[in-house]
């Protein structure tokens, strides 16, 4: 366990503790100001956040998951439903993420190097992004939106996230 005191600016403090709270896991944040007034001292007592299990495998995340033939059929029509892409809910975002992963999966087991595994770590970033801007209904387990291994490896989150909703769907 680490007692961690941190002087800051007042407008700094809640970005502060979002960074330390990525960090580790925390306990509530104390915050008193500082003797002059200007600053703020916050107290918090952290701990290494406890190893967390490893992403689903792509079989573990798409035993359950339609054909892709399938799959392309319903993101072409929800889109198709949705003018301008307009109003396209999670579902839709995971579904087609989960897609392009799946292409791309193919295309690096086919010894194909195109562009296909970009498309899907970029379609898998704009989840991420629709996730950690509460837009989403992410299950965040064992990783969140916002946990930096979501970021260093975008498509295992889609992975996570399809495995969950492919089970309870």
């Amino acid at each position: 366990m680490i007692e961690i005191r941190i002087i800051c600016d007042p407008a700094d403090a809640d970005r502060v503790t979002t960074a330390l709270n990525s960090a580790f896991a925390i306990g509530a944040v104390r915050d008193y100001p500082t003797r002059d007034g200007k600053h703020r001292r916050l107290y918090v007592t952290a701990d290494h956040r406890p190893e967390l299990g490893p992403w689903p495998t792509p079989d573990e995340a798409y035993t359950l998951a339609p054909s892709m033939v399938s799959e392309i059929g319903w993101t072409a029509q929800a889109a198709v439903d949705k003018p301008f892409g307009k109003d396209l809910d999670r579902e839709y975002w995971l579904r087609k993420a989960a897609l392009l992963d799946r292409i791309a999966l193919q295309d690096e087991a086919d010894g194909f190097h195109g562009d296909a595994c970009e498309v899907a770590t970029e379609a898998a970033r704009r989840l991420i992004e629709r996730d950690r801007d509460g837009e989403g209904d992410h299950r965040g387990t064992p990783y969140w939106p916002e946990h930096p291994a979501s970021a260093a490896d975008p498509r295992a989150y889609v992975r996570q996230e399809y495995a969950h909703w492919t089970k309870n769907h």
